[in-house]
């Protein structure tokens, strides 16, 4: 009997282990996702002719995609102005 509550015991508490660290694990994915870049950021690394700014030439990505609705004056760059009121790309579907 007493080994049978012992056995008890020590699964339960193995089971405990193993839920706490899948939580764990599945909590820290969520605080891993990466933050949008800073203007600052996008022109250190898209700035290719170095001018201190944006063309559509230089970008790459959802910014490139949606050049012409962030570029709101439309003079051919994004300035940080218009990066700041930019709308948030869209997430891409999960398959």
């Amino acid at each position: 009997m007493k080994t049978m509550k012992f056995k008890t015991a020590v699964i339960t508490a193995i089971f405990c282990v193993a839920f706490a660290s899948v939580s764990m694990a599945q909590a820290q994915r969520g605080n891993d996702r990466k933050k949008p870049p800073t203007y600052a950021e996008l022109l250190e690394q898209m700035d290719k002719n170095e001018d201190g700014k944006l063309a559509k030439s230089e970008m790459k990505g959802p910014l490139k995609n949606d050049f012409d609705k962030v570029d709101t004056n439309e003079d051919g760059f994004i300035s940080e102005k218009e990066f700041k009121k930019a709308p948030k790309p869209q997430r891409r579907e999960k398959k």
